[in-house]
């Protein structure tokens, strides 16, 4: 009887050992999934291409054999010791999960597989790389120039809310509508537009409203508050700023969830995804090619009149000058914080440290910002007619488009909304002082030593 009592004591504990195993390595999944989800709540740069989708998908099928031949071998072992006299064996998880739901081809047999797999409808890789690059370069142009509006509009020149001089710095106008217009179009209705065309919704979101908004310019206005002694305006405007930029987003998915709910009143879209009952893919390949062709041409007479506007305008100097520069080299910086974006939701190393961290927003912005103080450095040196130009056009096209605000805005709104909300603030916090630390280093200490006069 006592050893009766003894094996099956050992039977008890070996399976509740095995149920808190599965139920912590259940818990670390969904904590991983959390993780990622929040990292990539803004962009995931050319993972979210069709093309790429397609390969890794193909790769997963080809590498789901092995894989569930070692995860069957270890859930069969472990359900030997749990039921000794059964002979049913349990599917993997891989297999019985609700996310991956078991073909017809699994049940019938695997003779019919050859069947299943369908070629890509739409662009291949290499021209689906081209034409988001189109639509990114054509949106982050109009980006740029909304930017420059807005400067105008709400500056000294006009409505006199903003000015260099106080927190209210110039491109806040443009921070908090792009944040606004990123909880509609980045968050609401981002799967409804992904539904029409993936470029499209890469372009809005990570082409315009990336450019519209600028981590750098808000950055640089703090520190030339803090480098003339208004300390406390610099605080005040890193503080208030976040706030502005947090709210905006926040009222802008309120706004768009309103909007939804009276398309659904009005039989517009489908009451289930709030997709449109209109049929207007582009998932094709004859109309893939011709809106890149369309975006293409678009992008060669943007470019074209810019050039020849810079020409012209270059001599006199000036922000118009300035801002067809920008608009010049504006795709440039659209296009490396795109394929920065791959980091977003990978972590750190093979085991994926920190997967919470979007650390290709955070490189994006972080370098944006130095780059820019580096560049105002060189401007005060320099100080020149013609470098002050050239200097003020990459700062305002380049790095203003390298840099967002809006895609932060929405990485910080999902960790804020998720189970753990304290990894926004670590998030924003680490994202602030990291580039106003180094933008001092860069920018202040040479502005104090050599005694550099800087037009605010």
């Amino acid at each position: 009887m006592e050893d009766k009592n003894s094996g099956g004591s050992c039977s008890i504990r070996r399976r509740s050992l095995s149920l808190s195993s599965h139920r912590s390595h259940n818990t670390d999944n969904d904590n991983d999934n959390d993780c990622e989800s929040v990292s990539e709540a803004g962009d995931i740069g050319d993972r979210a291409l069709p093309s790429r989708r397609f390969s890794e998908s193909n790769s997963f099928r080809s590498e789901n054999g092995s894989f569930n031949h070692h995860v069957g071998n270890s859930i069969s072992q472990e359900h030997k010791l749990l039921h000794p006299n059964s002979s049913v064996l349990p599917l993997p998880q891989s297999l019985s999960s609700s996310s991956l739901p078991l073909s017809t081809d699994a049940i019938v047999g695997s003779q019919d597989s050859k069947f299943v797999k369908e070629p890509p409808k739409g662009l291949p890789e290499l021209l689906d790389y081209t034409s988001c690059l189109a639509h990114l370069a054509v949106f982050g142009i109009l980006g740029v120039l909304t930017r420059y509006l807005l400067q105008k509009l709400f500056g000294p020149g006009v409505a006199g809310v903003t000015n260099n001089q106080t927190i209210l710095y110039l491109d806040l106008p443009s921070n908090m509508i792009g944040s606004f217009l990123m909880g509609w179009f980045g968050v609401v209705f981002k799967k409804d537009i992904s539904q029409v065309s993936e470029h499209l919704a890469i372009a809005i979101t990570t082409g315009y409203l990336g450019s519209l908004t600028t981590f750098s310019g808000w950055n640089q206005k703090m520190l030339e508050l803090a480098v003339t002694g208004h300390w406390l305006f610099s605080a005040l405007g890193f503080l208030i700023g976040l706030f502005l930029v947090a709210f905006s987003i926040i009222f802008g998915i309120e706004t768009a969830k309103g909007f939804r709910w009276l398309l659904n009143r009005l039989n517009i879209t489908s009451s289930e995804n709030g997709i449109s009952k209109i049929n207007c893919q582009v998932d094709r390949y004859r109309r893939q090619m011709t809106v890149m062709v369309m975006f293409l041409v678009m992008l060669g007479v943007l470019w074209g009149v810019s050039g020849a506007l810079v020409q012209a305008k270059f001599k006199n100097g000036g922000s118009a000058a300035q801002l067809w520069l920008a608009c010049m080299v504006g795709p440039v910086g659209v296009w490396i914080r795109w394929f920065l974006a791959r980091l977003n939701g990978r972590g750190l190393g093979k085991k994926g440290l920190f997967k919470w961290i979007p650390f290709g927003t955070l490189i994006a912005n972080v370098s944006a910002a130095s780059i820019m103080a580096a560049l105002s450095t060189i401007k005060n040196a320099v100080n020149t007619r013609d470098c002050d130009t050239v200097v003020a056009g990459i700062q305002f096209g380049l790095m203003g488009c390298l840099s967002t605000v809006s895609t932060f805005a929405a990485e910080f709104n999902a960790m804020r909304e998720s189970s753990d909300p304290w990894r926004a603030y670590v998030y924003a916090i680490t994202t602030i002082c990291v580039s106003f630390s180094l933008g001092i280093l860069i920018y202040c200490i040479p502005y104090w030593t050599k005694g550099f006069d800087t037009d605010m």
